[in-house]
């Protein structure tokens, strides 16, 4: 059995790291938003692991597939590396309840799943560890696997925070979301 040593960030994607803008998959779409590449700086300085979770419909739609998801993947890890900040984890799910071949999963977010599946592959403490993401089922997915979470008003979150559940943090973007994290 493995031992649980370590905590995490669990960060949204679109409207969390990089400027929404529908559905993402071409190295050209992608702008981080100002302070992300700071804000996961203090994080890991403070000794979080950090894991992208995010839902990706598209695959599900056929806008996209999983290699070009990947390569995107691959891209936003080497502009992040090259600024000293690498991502520990990508995990996404590319599910859609009435799209695709499979319509029920335990990974689309408000589910726990991709959350769950990080914890096992990287000796996650759940308890010890958030979530950050700019809509309500990136809370709701965090508050399920027993982590704490942040809302940031990035992407959908100026909107989303009139839906949250009580007690949940909201912070400007990810720069202040880190700053609120390690003081917590």
């Amino acid at each position: 059995m493995k031992s649980i040593t370590h905590k995490a960030v669990f960060l949204d994607r679109d409207g969390t790291l990089n400027v929404e803008s529908g559905y993402i998959f071409k190295i050209e779409d992608i702008k981080f938003i100002p302070g992300v590449k700071e804000g996961l700086s203090l994080l890991k300085s403070a000794g979080f692991l950090l894991v992208v979770i995010t839902n990706q419909a598209g695959v599900a739609k056929n806008l996209y597939t999983i290699d070009d998801l990947e390569k995107l993947h691959n891209f936003m890890q080497n502009e992040l590396e090259e600024f000293g900040v690498g991502i520990d984890g990508w995990y996404f799910c590319p599910h859609h309840p009435e799209y695709g071949e499979l319509k029920e999963c335990n990974c689309r977010k408000p589910l726990p799943g991709m959350i769950y599946a990080a914890a096992n592959d990287l000796n996650i403490d759940l308890s010890a560890s958030w979530v950050v993401g700019d809509k309500t089922s990136d809370i709701l997915a965090g508050i399920a696997a027993g982590c704490r979470s942040v809302l940031v008003e990035t992407g959908y979150g100026e909107t989303e925070k009139q839906s949250l559940p009580e007690r949940v943090t909201v912070c400007r973007d990810i720069l202040e979301a880190a700053k609120f994290i390690i003081a917590a």
